[in-house]
């Protein structure tokens, strides 16, 4: 369940008329919107790593760590890794690797300076059934029995698609298409804490303390309610 980027832009503009605070155009919406969603996003991961350091509670729909692996679980993606100048490359839209997976193996995740080691030693040197892999800033290398080249896919983390609102130019006025926008990719429940984020921002760019503080307190208070 996605997040309709009109239902935000237009409760965006709606708090702003109602503190008589201006107005935000699509092209600042465009903007603010997407920083604001990339920050919801990887502030799951700062979360996902605190409350995975305390004990969880037992109601089935209430436990932080349950909510959090279920809005990061929207962006799990499994796809064909590409070869090209002797490196595994992943897709384009990759936030994190998860497990590189050689016919339907798990490939090993092994140090550039363990290669040597574990590629001499008879019962640690690879094979198609026991894959290896080294990762550099220019790839990966996958080794089977010999290096491989194809068959690799990998399970990844991608990053939401860019959220876009937009419009066609009626009489002056700005009027919602659907055929040319993109949804927010986030998880419905966070409907509340990007018209927020977005109206921080909207704050922060035109230097109006006021807008930033309200939108501060709004922040402040739900992520409140969804820590106690």
């Amino acid at each position: 369940m996605s997040v309709s980027v009109d239902t935000v832009y237009q409760r965006v503009l709606s708090i702003l008329n109602k503190e008589q605070r201006g107005y935000v155009t699509p092209q600042e919406f465009n903007l603010f919107a997407n920083q604001a969603q990339m920050d919801l996003f990887e502030q799951y991961f700062y979360d996902i790593n605190q409350f995975g350091r305390m004990h969880g509670n037992d109601t089935e729909f209430s436990d932080m760590l349950t909510l959090l692996n279920e809005k990061i679980n929207i962006f799990e993606v499994t796809a064909p890794m590409t070869y090209a100048a002797n490196y595994w490359t992943p897709p384009a839209n990759l936030y994190r690797i998860g497990t590189i997976i050689y016919n339907n193996i798990e490939v090993e995740r092994i140090n550039q300076n363990e290669f040597l080691y574990i590629n001499q030693a008879p019962l640690t040197k690879p094979n198609n059934t026991r894959p290896i892999f080294v990762s550099s800033a220019a790839g990966y290398k996958v080794y089977g029995t010999a290096e491989l080249t194809t068959g690799v896919t990998c399970n990844y983390i991608k990053k939401p698609a860019t959220a876009v609102w937009g419009y066609n130019t009626v009489l002056g006025e700005a009027q919602y298409n659907s055929s040319t926008s993109t949804d927010f990719e986030l998880h419905g429940s966070e409907e509340t804490e990007l018209v927020i984020k977005i109206l921080e921002l909207a704050g922060i760019s035109t230097r109006e303390l006021q807008m930033y503080q309200i939108a501060a307190g709004m922040e402040a208070q739900n992520t409140q309610q969804e820590k106690s």
